[in-house]
């Protein structure tokens, strides 16, 4: 789903609303990802505010079972609709809150792509399947090796 950018500028009130149901590509959606968003065009930069919920299958990093991660984020994006570089000149400081992509005068915004992305970035460091996980009691009761690693168990080391 692509936005025109001279669809919102022709708008009266300069902004859009988008409604997002749907699966995305590249992560294992349980429940398609719902997003409403609200495109506001504020003269040189663009503006994106929504809310994101879905539910994704995610595998436990301790005992690499799968689990259900529900998702509930909010995106505050800002596009520059012209090369920042520009205007702006060699180095910008950013402070908190003024990330702003820029769209290198591109023509539209792709939501799915943006959607994507915030969710990869909203996903946990850790991805741990409950509180009271026993990862390392699981990998022992199921005597999970890795065939390729059976050449290791034999290797003898002699001191020189």
């Amino acid at each position: 789903m692509k936005i025109s950018i001279e669809e919102l500028e022709n708008t009266s009130s300069k902004s859009l609303t988008i409604h997002f149901d749907e699966k995305i590509e590249g992560l294992n959606c349980v429940t398609p990802i719902v997003s409403d968003l609200t495109i506001l065009s504020l003269g040189d930069f663009i503006e994106i505010k929504g809310n994101v919920k879905g539910t994704l299958m995610l595998e436990c990093d301790l005992c690499l079972k799968e689990f259900e991660y529900k998702l509930d984020f909010d995106i505050d994006e800002m596009f520059a609709k012209n090369a920042l570089l520009e205007d702006y000149g060699q180095e910008t400081e950013l402070k908190d809150g003024q990330f702003v992509t820029d769209l290198e005068g591109a023509d539209e915004i792709d939501i799915y792509d943006l959607l994507y992305q915030s969710v990869i970035l909203n996903l946990p460091n850790k991805k741990v399947c409950g509180i009271n996980c026993n990862g390392d009691k699981f990998l022992k009761e199921e005597n999970l090796s890795d065939p390729r690693l059976d050449v290791f168990k034999n290797i003898q080391i002699k001191e020189i």
